[in-house]
């Protein structure tokens, strides 16, 4: 009796995530240059170079893609920015490197188009503004709120009574007079001395308030 078929999927799967993320990178370009409502699916299959029908078997639609989008590039960016190292002592050196990441990466030209085209749609598309900020700054928040559970419980930190809330207070401070001017449009980036204060404050705050005495 002939041995049953068994079907070597590997090949194919690579194969369509490659199709995968060859159509969010040129949905991306598009998302970027145009906006949400300016954007069409015919030019984002130009843009991915596939074809209209390959586009839609991947996404039924462009709300669908810009959430593939958004989510993908906020877990990416929340998995490289709060990525603490629980077992270092130096508590507020982690913290520095957080702030210091974390802001980059909020003022990068690229994330403000994002940030800009998840606002403009929010209230019509709510469903997007609810995978960005679960993707991305709730994310962020709870890493960084179990970070400071682990070093509290490690006796380097003084008791936290309201984890999430100190987590998105040292967030908050870490791009205060940095994200929004960018945001809207009134000034540049900040410079990377800019955001070495900035940040640096936000953690001796944070340190005097929670630090070992």
């Amino acid at each position: 009796m002939a041995a049953p078929l068994v079907l070597d999927r590997t090949a194919e799967d690579a194969e369509d995530s490659a199709k995968r993320r060859q159509i969010v990178e040129g949905a991306r370009v598009i998302f970027r240059a145009l906006g949400f409502d300016a954007a069409s699916m015919g030019e984002i299959a130009k843009a991915a170079g596939v074809s209209k029908g390959t586009l839609y078997v991947y996404f039924k639609d462009k709300d669908e893609l810009f959430q593939a989008i958004i989510e993908k590039e906020c877990v990416f960016q929340a998995e490289r920015v709060f990525d603490f190292d629980a077992d270092n002592p130096d508590v507020a050196g982690e913290l520095t490197r957080m702030g210091i990441a974390y802001v980059k990466v909020l003022c990068m030209p690229e994330r403000q188009s994002a940030l800009r085209a998840v606002i403009a749609i929010a209230d019509r598309k709510p469903v997007v503004g609810r995978t960005f900020y679960e993707a991305g700054p709730a994310k962020g928040i709870a890493r960084l709120a179990a970070y400071f559970e682990s070093q509290v419980k490690a006796g380097r930190l003084e008791h936290i009574e309201d984890y999430e809330l100190a987590a998105a207070q040292l967030m908050e401070s870490c791009h205060a007079t940095t994200l929004k001017p960018v945001l809207f449009n009134f000034d540049s980036a900040p410079t990377p001395e800019r955001i070495d204060h900035v940040v640096n404050t936000a953690v001796k705050t944070f340190m005097a308030a929670y630090g070992k005495k």
